[in-house]
């Protein structure tokens, strides 16, 4: 088996290989294109615009279809402040229960790993870290947590104040984690509308509106409660 990390691949060919059982993990695939390839069984999570199967443009089917299952993802988009503590208001709602059915784990279940994803624990300071990137930081100009745990894709980043040997225990990454929440809704409680288009910078993404900022914050949040709650479903049954 051959592991690519942190490897640059654009513009690489691929011929007659055989990728089956592959794990493809924060990859850019932008401009990719497939011929005369199986999909069978085939499962991809992430961010899609402009997706074609045999000629068919699917991103709006599939979009319809993850509204239809989850209507929640409409109001993590939201426009005006009224929208944004909506949705901080449903992300919090999923996150308290799940967080309840995570105390009832053994500490060492909230540190396991299901399928190579993050762990519990892990998830938890990936979001303290993702709050603090597009949030603590660039609108609050507060630092980074040193537990905060970046994404495969942005390791080698110098983030100021994160600790790479960070190993905290469920408790205290949960600690760090209702800090950054409770900041985060305490700044959307006094939110007004001109604050949305009021721009920060952002380290390593650059310029962005606010608006963008907490959209991010939103999509992140919703995006790992799934994971975790997928995760915990097979640690559980394990």
């Amino acid at each position: 088996m051959t592991d690519f990390e942190g490897a640059d691949l654009r513009g690489a060919r691929f011929r007659e290989v055989d990728l089956t059982d592959a794990r493809i993990e924060g990859a850019n695939l932008t401009n990719v294109k497939m011929s005369h390839v199986w999909l069978v069984n085939v499962d991809i999570d992430g961010m899609f615009n402009g997706v074609k199967i045999n000629g068919v443009d699917v991103t709006a089917y599939v979009s319809a279809e993850l509204a239809r299952i989850n209507p929640e993802r409409a109001l993590m988009e939201p426009t005006d402040p009224e929208g944004m503590r909506a949705a901080w208001s449903a992300v919090a709602s999923r996150w308290d229960a799940t967080i309840e059915r995570a105390q009832q784990l053994p500490e060492e279940t909230l540190h396991a790993s299901a399928g190579g994803e993050f762990s519990f624990v892990q998830t938890l300071c990936h979001l303290v870290f993702a709050t603090d990137k597009w949030f603590t930081a660039p609108i609050l100009g507060g630092e980074f947590d040193p537990i905060g745990l970046p994404n495969t894709g942005s390791l080698d980043f110098p983030w100021p104040g994160i600790d790479r040997n960070s190993d905290p225990s469920f408790a205290d990454a949960l600690a760090v984690r209702r800090d950054r929440a409770a900041r985060f809704a305490k700044y959307l409680a006094d939110l007004q509308p001109a604050d949305l288009t009021r721009t920060r910078e952002v380290l390593e993404n650059g310029t962005a509106p606010v608006q963008a900022c907490l959209h991010v914050v939103f999509e992140e949040e919703m995006a790992h409660h799934g994971y975790a709650t997928r995760d915990l479903d097979a640690l559980e049954r394990a």
